[in-house]
């Protein structure tokens, strides 16, 4: 399995992932720690209660990661060099702990590489669901992604 090279994205493509996942409280509390954050509205029951949102939020990051991954195998597995930036992360509604999650990308426009012929820049924008169609997460991504081989076997083939 390989993901899509350069050539192969089209503008305005939108393409729904097969892949879900439910977030599970150990997910949270174990990425949550892994990164050091303290803030108790994620590793804290007793005081998430006095907040807005009555229970533990899930750490934003643990999701923008998550639905930031659910891409790979169907555009960039073993295709990319790498990120070139985030542009814009949106958080219009908290994750939960039992929340099955899934993602959506639209390639929002691409062009060649200025300085590497081996390349070219596409720009994503990953938003991912809950379980009852509520977006939880948006985000425009920049990615550098290769062309396909000229000489030999392309990746995966």
């Amino acid at each position: 399995m390989r993901g899509l090279y350069f050539e192969e994205f089209e503008e305005g493509k939108i393409y729904k992932h097969a892949l879900t996942r439910t977030v599970t409280e150990m997910d949270n509390v174990m990425f949550t720690s892994l990164t050091m954050n303290v803030q108790p509205l994620h590793l804290d029951e007793e005081f998430s209660k006095t907040t807005i949102h009555g229970r533990r939020v899930v750490n934003s990051l643990f999701t923008v990661a998550l639905i930031g991954a659910f891409h790979v195998p169907e555009l960039t597995m073993g295709t990319t060099l790498g990120n070139l930036g985030y542009d814009k992360i949106e958080f219009p509604h908290p994750v939960f702990h039992g929340d099955t999650l899934r993602g959506e990308t639209t390639i929002l426009k691409k062009r060649a590489s200025s300085s590497r012929d081996d390349s070219g820049i596409v720009w994503f924008e990953h938003r991912g669901y809950n379980q009852d169609q509520v977006l939880i997460c948006r985000c425009e991504r920049v990615g550098l992604m290769l062309v396909k081989p000229k000489d030999g076997p392309a990746f995966g083939e």
